[in-house]
């Protein structure tokens, strides 16, 4: 009988890709996690730190790099880190050669109320605990506070945090019993009756016109309150 070489051979070669790949495969699993690669994508404060990341993406509190990597469950983990109350969201990946990796994308405080139940208010609406990282330069929000009822809170700081002359000028949103708001400003003595949330763009675009009148006419502080309330005027009271 003919020995068929070609048919021998290729069984060989076979076998030897499949106990490469197998050996290859065996020895990635077991492979040992190298430090992890954190990158934040929001801005450059940051109210959670990359030991802290580091932490989540394990049950206790020894270090990532001595997990196998065959250990690892990517989708627990992004599950664990968007559980943070400091982080809106994140995405967990392994690269080729074993680095562990996570995009953190961490929430944004708008406003941070100061009543006796101290945290911020997120780019969300949402309630989010003070980092004990960094503080957020954002305005305050005192007076009558439901953490219930931020709505209204919300709107007013979402639309104070997208505008620079707000942004620039406004440190203290007061919420009033009858859910009325006043401001307090940075650089002026005069509080802002602005009223409710509604008609918000003509509120703040009266609120512009007079301040841009009042400082060249140079009567700023001149005042100690400026009515919004009524939409087709200002009312100034003076000192």
């Amino acid at each position: 009988m003919k020995i068929n070489w070609n048919l021998i051979k290729g069984i060989v070669l076979v076998a030897v890709v499949v106990f490469l790949y197998a050996f290859s495969a065996n020895r990635n699993a077991a492979r040992i996690i190298e430090n992890p690669a954190i990158q934040f994508l929001d801005g450059e404060q940051y109210f959670i730190t990359r030991t802290m990341v580091n932490k989540l993406l394990i049950q206790n509190n020894d270090t990532v790099t001595n997990i196998r990597k065959e250990q690892l469950d990517l989708d627990v983990l992004e599950e664990r880190l968007r559980a943070n109350e400091m982080i809106q969201d994140a995405e967990v990946y392994l690269s080729v050669n074993g680095t562990l990796g996570a995009k953190i994308k961490q929430r944004t405080p708008i406003a941070r109320i100061a009543t006796n139940d101290s945290y911020y208010v997120d780019s969300e609406g949402k309630a989010m605990p003070l980092s004990t990282v960094s503080a957020a330069r954002v305005p305050f929000v005192e007076g009558h506070v439901d953490k219930k009822e931020l709505k209204n809170i919300y709107v007013l700081a979402n639309y104070i945090a997208a505008d620079d002359f707000l942004k620039k000028n406004v440190i203290t949103i007061i919420q009033n019993q009858n859910k009325t708001f006043d401001l307090k400003l940075r650089a002026n003595d005069f509080v802002v009756q602005f009223g409710d949330i509604k008609n918000i763009e003509k509120k703040v675009n009266n609120l512009k016109a007079f301040f841009k009148k009042a400082a060249k006419d140079k009567t700023l502080d001149n005042y100690t309150k400026v009515d919004l309330k009524f939409t087709n005027q200002v009312v100034c009271t003076k000192k």
